[in-house]
């Protein structure tokens, strides 16, 4: 079966083009694809607000309202994205949120059969909107894993 037809998506971009998503991949901490998923899911144009001009000379070829649409979408994705300290940032998907009267633990499930389970405040989960299915990231602050055996 063809890559297209298994979801695949290939393109060739400018050397500009490329040192753009580059650079962006870099500061945001991301990967390519990321990034590029991420674009894909929030390219409702409509519910974007204007930004500042965050890329200088772009392609002829763009027309203005690409143009404004892509420095929008770009400044999107700067306030979305997250820079921490720790290290060990992992990526999963929000496998059950348990509900108390002031905490809440949540199980990410970061590969098959590979869990996480932190306790957080009820309403950290209300803010960050977890619930089954959805993505979030375990961030582990490695000061502070402890081993222990009997």
């Amino acid at each position: 079966m063809p890559q297209k037809q298994k979801g695949w998506i290939t393109f060739q971009s400018s050397e500009a083009e490329r040192r753009i998503l580059e650079q962006y991949c870099q500061q945001a901490q991301r990967t390519k694809t990321e990034v590029l998923r991420e674009l894909l899911r929030t390219l409702n144009l409509s519910q974007m607000s204007t930004s500042p001009d965050m890329l200088g000379n772009l392609p002829d070829w763009l027309v203005q309202d690409e143009v404004d649409a892509f420095k929008q979408l770009l400044a999107q994705l700067e306030r979305q994205s997250m820079k921490v300290s720790a290290r060990n940032v992992l990526k999963g998907v929000v496998k059950q949120v348990v509900m108390g009267a002031v905490n809440a633990e949540v199980t990410l499930e970061l590969a098959p059969g590979v869990e996480v389970v932190s306790i957080i405040t009820k309403g950290s989960v209300e803010g960050m909107g977890l619930k089954e299915g959805s993505e979030a990231y375990a961030v582990i602050k490695s000061s502070d894993v402890m081993v222990a055996v009997e």
